[in-house]
């Protein structure tokens, strides 16, 4: 697999999953992840002195002692070849089969391996697999071909993947679970597969619509499109074939985008929602309020049009944070209280459709929704905050109940010149106008792609601090301190959305708006946010325009500001204005009529 020597795992690597997350400094897997799983897979080969924490070498005797490992090639239906790594349960009872598509990283089905050999403890044979086009060169987690992102191609290797399990496995029902990019495949794989062979899927840190979660709103994700083509395992020209090349090269310069929409619809697990309904497949999803890779809405309405035994899971934090612990090697000894929920469970949810566990899982409301950052914390060591109270979690029995209410505050122009910021208030007001320079990046931003989440999740927020935002280059419009009861002035439940009438100096304007918490002291976190760009705009004229943010669940305390910001770059999108040389200038104003508003959602 590689010539490195294999790597010593001690409880600090483990320590390091638990605290910091699968996401390493590169955007990729960290280093403590892949050590794992190489020196468990070392271990269960066989091969002498490969060190290991008590824990994990019980897990690796008990597993081999139970099962029998193989590291199969599965050849699709047009000859290409996919790796694998599965674990056959020993005896004649008859025993399910859960299928794990790899996510979207260059090393295959490796990282979660250890969630291989858990899964197996509960009963199940295992098949793990890594995607067509996904992985290193040598390495022995890589598969033959191009990738395909979850296109019919990975359709029908999910067939061919069951049809070597029923042959090899044999197992009583078929049951898929996937992270990320194996999770879109999983849900596209029951609603495709040509016998309907799928019990139960579990997608986590899923889409609902791929084209809508990179290219919405008319803005372009374009740093999430470019972390997915530098995850693959080797450069684009090697892992695409020429037609993906083109479309993916067009997307990251804003061409020919409505080629890409029907790309990605293609691709889009709510396209299929009424054959996933047809086939009542059990469906498990979850998804993250900051979501960078694939955002929460569509998700939501996916999951709004599941008419099939549902549940979704909804936490803090960014893509992977969530169950990526979980999945890659989370043993006694939590660093926080319920770290280990989110994994455990998906697993629940596939006992009870496969192993027909009579647990709780009939009981469960469709919607549980973690309410962002209502933990307790203390410091830690270094200056960060360990949890010591998870966040509060509140569950509805569909996401139409999330909401039940909604508040108005209109926007104001200022009164003076300079750098005043507007106001949020109860009343309508019109005729104002304000200006700024667009096409400058300002220190207000969503966060950084996977990482500023993954904090989150840890209990460690990104802080920002509004009073020192570039007034020039984005406007700022606030509420006064906010009264409530039970020490909560605002309980934000669902999607926010913001009306403004633009207007450019070009004939296109890109407007970020952002809605941040904002604490006596000045400084504030980030509750939400989403772009939208306008184009073939006449320029120096009026339109006004209105779109929704990402939704949320988020308790504003008692004496806290509602700030919106709007600006016109952030790190994460594509820009308007970019083959422009200079800076434009883009007024925001309110009209008699349209005024200027943004509609909070309550619950």
């Amino acid at each position: 697999m590689t010539s490195d020597p294999t790597p010593s795992v001690t409880e600090a690597t483990l320590t390091d999953i638990a605290t910091n997350g699968v996401w390493g400094p590169d955007h990729s897997v960290s280093k403590a992840v892949v050590d794992v799983s190489r020196a468990l897979l070392a271990s269960l080969q066989g091969e002498e002195g490969v060190e290991l924490p008590p824990e994990l070498s019980e897990l690796v005797v008990d597993v081999q002692r139970n099962a029998t490992i193989a590291l199969p090639r599965i050849t699709a239906n047009d000859g290409v070849r996919l790796s694998a790594f599965s674990i056959k349960l020993k005896g004649d009872a008859p025993r399910p089969v859960v299928i794990v598509p790899a996510g979207w990283n260059p090393y295959g089905w490796l990282p979660f391996l250890y969630a291989y050999l858990k899964l197996a403890q509960r009963g199940y044979h295992v098949l793990a697999y890594s995607p067509r086009g996904i992985g290193i060169k040598g390495w022995v987690s890589t598969s033959e071909g191009f990738v395909d992102v979850a296109g019919p191609n990975d359709w029908a290797d999910g067939s061919s993947v069951i049809d070597y399990v029923q042959e090899a496995l044999d197992p009583s029902r078929v049951g898929f679970l996937g992270e990320s990019y194996g999770s879109g495949i999983s849900q596209l794989v029951a609603a495709h597969d040509p016998a309907n062979r799928v019990s139960a899927v579990v997608a986590l840190s899923t889409w609902g619509n791929l084209a809508t979660s990179l290219y919405n709103n008319g803005t372009r994700h374009v740093q999430a499109v470019q972390a997915l083509i530098d995850f693959t395992g080797g450069p684009l020209e090697e892992k695409f074939d020429e037609e993906a090349q083109l479309l993916l090269k067009n997307f990251l310069n804003g061409r020919d985008l409505d080629e890409v929409v029907a790309w990605g619809t293609e691709r889009s697990p709510e396209a299929y929602a009424d054959q996933t309904n047809a086939r009542g497949i059990p469906t498990f999803l979850s998804n993250t309020w900051h979501e960078t890779l694939f955002p929460v809405n569509p998700v939501l309405d996916l999951f709004e049009r599941l008419t099939v035994p549902k549940r979704l899971n909804l936490w803090i934090g960014d893509h992977g944070a969530p169950e990526g612990p979980g999945l890659a090697g989370l043993v006694t000894g939590l660093p926080f209280p319920g770290l280990a929920v989110p994994t455990r469970e998906a697993y629940e949810w596939l006992d009870h459709h496969l192993l027909g566990a009579d647990n709780d899982v009939p009981n469960w409301p469709a919607v549980n929704s973690q309410s962002m950052f209502t933990y307790q914390t203390v410091a830690a060591p270094g200056g960060t905050e360990l949890i010591t109270v998870p966040a509060r979690r509140e569950t509805y029995a569909s996401w139409d109940e999330v909401t039940t209410g909604s508040e108005s505050w209109y926007l104001t122009g200022v009164d003076g010149a300079g750098d005043d910021d507007g106001t949020l208030t109860d009343k309508p007001t019109a005729g104002w106008s304000r200006d700024f320079e667009a096409g400058a990046l300002t220190s207000c931003v969503a966060g950084e792609l996977l990482k500023t989440g993954q904090q989150e999740w840890f209990g460690n927020p990104k802080s920002y601090e509004p009073a020192k935002f570039e007034r020039g280059q984005l406007l700022v419009w606030s509420t006064d301190p906010l009264t409530g009861s039970d020490k909560v002035a605002r309980r934000i439940r669902g999607a926010a959305t913001v009306r403004l009438t633009v207007r450019s100096s070009v004939d296109a304007a890109t407007v970020i708006a952002y809605l941040y918490d904002v604490a006596p002291d000045g400084t504030a976190r980030i509750i939400t946010h989403e772009p939208l760009t306008v184009t073939d705009l006449t320029p120096k004229t009026d339109t006004t325009v209105s779109w929704t943010l990402q939704a949320v669940s988020y308790d504003l305390p008692a004496g806290h500001r509602i700030a919106l910001v709007v600006n016109s770059r952030d790190p994460l999108y594509s820009y308007a204005g970019s083959d422009l040389p200079a800076l434009t200038t883009t007024t925001v104003s309110s009209m008699s009529g349209n005024e200027a508003k943004l509609e909070l959602p309550l619950g």
